[in-house]
């Protein structure tokens, strides 16, 4: 008896053991997919930012258009393909490793709905390196403005992504999806006063320079 007793203890001890080591590599798969996911969207908001700026920098004058358009182009390709690509690689890589060990996840209802998010953030990325490749051709489609727009869209699924992963079930997806549309309205009213806020910044400018020269 003692011997069995003894057996059965360190059996459960093994499964406890077994158990714990489980856990701990999913949580570092899990902090890994954190990480590579905040620079993933890192890369995506600074990439759009320099887009901005590359268009901006048509409206300069020779050689500061060259000089600024030439230094855009290095400093996108730099943060494209050594940041932003390998980032949601890994991040992707990380995500399925999470599914595979916990398949259960996959008949949770707001996983469903953070997949549709997380496949919206794949296009999202592949319409930036559409851009990013017209821009390094030289090709320009795309004002300032439909740009700063556009970057907003990686907000709203950055917030809408976190929201579904804390709350989970508790979530109520009519309230959440009246939520985040809210949210897309006010951030496009804030870009539209934005652009009304430079333009008279830029209209008092020139207004002041033309006094002066009088």
């Amino acid at each position: 008896m003692p011997f069995q007793s003894g057996l059965s203890l360190f059996i459960n001890e093994l499964q406890t053991l077994k158990l714990n080591l489980k856990l701990m590599d999913f949580l570092y798969i899990k902090a890994l997919h954190i990480i590579f996911v905040v620079t993933w969207f890192a890369g995506l908001f600074y990439i759009i930012r320099l887009f901005i700026y590359h268009i901006e920098a048509e409206k300069k004058p020779e050689p500061a258009k060259e000089i600024l358009q030439t230094q855009y182009k290095l400093m996108s390709k730099r943060l494209w393909y050594i940041i932003t690509w390998p980032s949601a690689i890994l991040a992707s890589i990380f995500g399925i490793w999470m599914l595979v060990k916990n398949p259960y996840y996959l008949e949770m209802p707001w996983m469903h709905v953070k997949l549709t998010f997380i496949l919206a953030l794949y296009f999202y990325h592949y319409s930036c390196h559409r851009i990013y490749s017209q821009l390094q051709n030289n090709i320009i489609k795309y004002s300032a403005f439909k740009l700063r727009i556009w970057n907003e869209v990686a907000t709203i699924i950055l917030f809408a992504v976190v929201f579904l992963v804390t709350l989970k079930s508790a979530i109520n997806w009519i309230w959440g999806v009246v939520g985040i549309i809210l949210f897309g309205v006010l951030l496009m009213l804030g870009i539209k006063l934005y652009k009304k806020i430079r333009e008279k910044n830029s209209w008092e400018k020139a207004e002041k320079e033309v006094l002066d020269r009088e």
